[in-house]
C-alpha cells in the first residue's frame, strides 16, 4: 500500500469540515492499495449557467484528491503538500447525478509527487482526466 496513514474515511472527510470540499460536497468514498476516491454531487452549486456541471468544480474534485492522496503518502508531522500545477481536460458534459473521481499516482518523489485524476459520471463514462504536480515541504 502507498500509503503511510491509515486514515478512515470518516476521518478524511471531517477534515474537510467548513472548506470548499465540504461547501461541494465533496465526499471520500473508498481508500484502496493504489488510489483514493470521491464523489461529488451535480446540483446548482457545482452547475454553471448553461446547467452542465462547471469545469472548474471538476478541478476542486480533482485537486481535493490529489492533495489529500498525496498528503496521506508523507509523515504529516514532518511534512506537507502543495499543489504546483495541475491540468483538467473535460471530454464529456454532465447535467446530473454524481460524478465520481479516483486518484492513482504517477510519481511519487522526495521532493514531488504528480497524480493522475479520472472523474466518471454516474454511467462509468469518462469526464474528465485531470493531473497534478504537488511540492512535498518540509515543516520547519
Amino acid at each position: 500500500m502507498i500509503f503511510q496513514s491509515n486514515a478512515s474515511l470518516e476521518a478524511l472527510n471531517d477534515w474537510g469540515k467548513d472548506t470548499m470540499t465540504d461547501f461541494l460536497d465533496i465526499r471520500f468514498t473508498r481508500i484502496g492499495e493504489d488510489f483514493l476516491e470521491a464523489t461529488m454531487p451535480v446540483a446548482n452549486k457545482t452547475k454553471q449557467p448553461l446547467g452542465l456541471l462547471h469545469g472548474g468544480a471538476n478541478v476542486v474534485l480533482a485537486e481535493t484528491l490529489g492533495s489529500v492522496a498525496a498528503s496521506l503518502t508523507i509523515d504529516r508531522q514532518n511534512q506537507y503538500c502543495v499543489g504546483l500545477e495541475i491540468n483538467a481536460n473535460h471530454l464529456k458534459s454532465v447535467k446530473e447525478g454524481f460524478v465520481r473521481g479516483i486518484a492513482k499516482p504517477i510519481h511519487l518523489g522526495k521532493k514531488t509527487q504528480v497524480w493522475e485524476i479520472k472523474i466518471y459520471t454516474d454511467q462509468d463514462m469518462l469526464s474528465c482526466i485531470s493531473r497534478i504536480t504537488l511540492a512535498v515541504i518540509d515543516k520547519k
